[in-house]
């Protein structure tokens, strides 16, 4: 009964030890990690988005709109005014620029804006429209949150503004003309409206199913890259294979078992996408699918090889504190766009989630295509994990192949023939 009672007591305290500092653990990740996804949001916007105002209209309208952008306060969008002549196809090349990601917005004064205006007033025109005067032109599937939280509102808060106070303006010298009565019975919208705005949102982020694909979806590619890791993992050291092969077998099982593996998931990702009818034939049309299965494959192999890289050194034990840490570091610089986050999420340019993402809403919308790029960095991400793998492997076996030499010689010293070297094979853990 005494000895149980040790045992029980040994038991407890082995158990509160590990529990106590796993929470501890947990407790470090809530204040190390999850700080860089709460650090993303809480200054948004850290930085401005780039806008242009370009003035076709040279009169009136055009002057008092460009000088108001300018001088109001902004904390979302930098303005700038950007010659018209550099526009010689007009809206044409302004669309042009927007999907080229040279700016993110710009506010074009219509030519001849303040021309229809005046012949307006001086021969009433019952079908007058203010809204010719200005277009704003954006994308929204370039960032949708940006755009809905932050340009659009902006946009519509700022030529609100001077929309009213020009109309103020106008009213009062409206109202000394002698055809004033005419105009208001003939063309009420010259006095009342005399310009307002169009926003021309002419890449809209129309599939809301995206959204699983551009951010949601990645996090559960990662996951599933995680699981296909311990499966592994887990089935090497049922088998004892961990044990029985060389290094170089055992390294090109690592990478090939993962290899086949996620090839096969992203094609079942992929294809619950198409299920569920997402349009991947913006862009490259019926080849679509296959780029952004290539692209599923490519994401999977960056995020998971790293977990497999490092699967070694940090141990079933401690491999999902990096998960934790994988998944927030890239889904930070996926929500909002990195310009407008704290400078330190630059490093967002190259993480595998934001590359997957640019070049999703590439094939399903047809954003800017830097799909090359994107294939690029991930695959980069690959290569550096193929490297680390085996110097990983080598540095966490290379403990236990010299303890299995020196068994090895020992019993060789002894005449015991327990311990057996074959063909280079070292049968140790690891």
């Amino acid at each position: 009964m005494h000895k149980t009672d040790q045992h029980t007591k040994t038991a407890r305290a082995v158990y509160l030890k590990a529990y106590i500092g796993g929470m501890f653990m947990v407790t470090i990740v809530i204040f190390a990690i999850f700080s860089i996804y709460w650090g993303s949001l809480w200054k948004v916007p850290a930085g401005k988005l780039e806008g242009w105002i370009v003035d076709f209209d040279e009169g009136r309208i055009g002057e008092n709109v460009t000088h108001e952008l300018l001088s109001m306060p902004n904390h979302v969008i930098s303005w700038t005014q950007v010659p018209a002549s550099l526009f010689s196809n007009g809206r044409d090349d302004i669309l042009h620029a927007v999907r080229d990601e040279q700016v993110w917005v710009v506010a074009s004064i219509n030519s001849g804006a303040s021309l229809r205006l005046n012949s307006s007033v001086s021969n009433p025109n019952s079908s007058y429209n203010g809204s010719d005067a200005i277009t704003v032109y954006a994308i929204e599937a370039r960032n949708e949150n940006a755009f809905r939280s932050f340009i659009r509102p902006t946009v519509q808060g700022q030529l609100d503004t001077i929309k009213q106070s020009l109309a103020a303006t106008l009213a009062e010298e409206l109202a000394l003309l002698p055809n004033l009565s005419s105009l208001m019975s003939t063309s009420p919208q010259t006095v009342v409206a005399p310009i307002l705005y169009t926003i021309d949102n002419f890449i809209p982020f129309d599939q809301p199913v995206a959204s699983a694909a551009t951010f949601v979806g990645l996090i559960y590619l990662l996951i599933l890259s995680f699981f296909t890791v311990m499966i592994g993992n887990g089935a090497r050291e049922a088998s004892g294979l961990n044990r029985l092969l060389t290094f170089r077998s055992l390294i090109a099982l690592r990478f090939l078992s993962p290899l086949v593996g996620y090839f096969f998931l992203s094609l079942f990702y992929s294809l619950l996408n198409v299920a569920f009818h997402l349009d991947l034939g913006a862009t490259f049309g019926r080849a679509g699918f296959m780029v952004f299965w290539m692209l599923n494959w490519c994401g999977m192999l960056a995020v998971g090889l790293a977990l497999e890289a490092l699967l070694p050194l940090l141990t079933v034990r401690f491999i999902p504190f990096f998960l934790i840490a994988w998944i927030i570091s890239n889904v930070s610089v996926c929500i909002f766009p990195i310009d407008m986050l704290p400078t330190v999420y630059r490093y967002g340019y190259g993480a595998p989630f934001y590359n997957v993402s640019r070049s999703i809403r590439t094939i399903a919308f047809g954003t800017k295509n830097n799909v090359g790029m994107n294939f690029g960095i991930l695959l980069a991400w690959v290569a550096v994990s193929c490297i680390s793998m085996p110097l990983i492997q080598w540095f966490v076996r290379r403990p236990h192949v010299r303890k299995a030499e020196d068994k090895y010689r020992h019993d060789s010293e002894n005449g015991s023939d327990d311990y057996e070297k074959q063909d280079g094979r070292a049968r140790v853990d690891g």
